[in-house]
């Protein structure tokens, strides 16, 4: 029992130092103020875990995703772009508005991290400014993390890119909301996901 306590600390302190982790908690303060944020996240081992489950699933290279009925364009999301650094910049960024924005049924990392990019460039272009091109390119390259909250689903995912192999996951999913009243619970899967920074 030691054992079992003694790895959910471990996981949970995992979770809980990294850039992700406290780009959520920014996000939620922002767009669900007064809510009673997560301590850490529960580990989804093999696709279950208490109060997971539709729309969200596991996959085992890539972390979560999120199974949409719809997908549609042109829906102007609230968002929020958070810059760490200085010389060398990464961005984080939150979105709040309605799944169905990414414009894709499946939202995988892959999917999301496109989508906060595409985002990201379009703050940063100027059209009546050439010169801001390469700087919007380099912004929406530099997105390291991003966090997608669906309000009305009462859903939230968060993707992140390893600083170093470029590799993108989705080490976290968020439920809030409901039963539950104003409270917010994490998820996280069970391997640790790529960088600890």
């Amino acid at each position: 029992m030691e054992a079992v306590r003694e790895s959910r600390t471990e996981f949970v302190v995992d979770v809980t130092r990294r850039p992700i982790w406290r780009l959520l908690l920014r996000g939620l303060g922002v767009y669900l103020p007064g809510w009673d944020l997560p301590a850490g996240a529960v580990r989804v081992r093999g696709g279950v875990a208490d109060g997971f489950g539709p729309p969200a699933y596991v996959d085992e290279a890539t972390g979560f995703g999120i199974q949409l009925r719809d997908r549609r364009r042109g829906l102007e999301p609230d968002r929020e772009i958070y810059v760490r650094g200085r010389e060398n910049p990464s961005f984080g960024l939150v979105v709040a508005g309605p799944a169905a924005a990414i414009g894709s049924r499946v939202v995988d990392a892959h999917a999301l991290m496109r989508f906060a990019r595409r985002l990201t460039f379009e703050e940063l272009f100027d059209t009546g400014e050439a010169d801001s091109v390469p700087y919007a390119v380099r912004g929406a390259r530099a997105v390291e993390n991003a966090v997608f909250l669906d309000r009305e689903a009462g859903i939230g995912l968060c993707v992140e890119a390893d600083p170093v192999t470029r590799a993108v996951t989705c080490p976290l999913y968020v439920r809030f909301g409901g039963s539950a009243g104003r409270t917010v619970r994490a998820y996280g899967v069970a391997e640790r996901v790529r960088s600890n920074r």
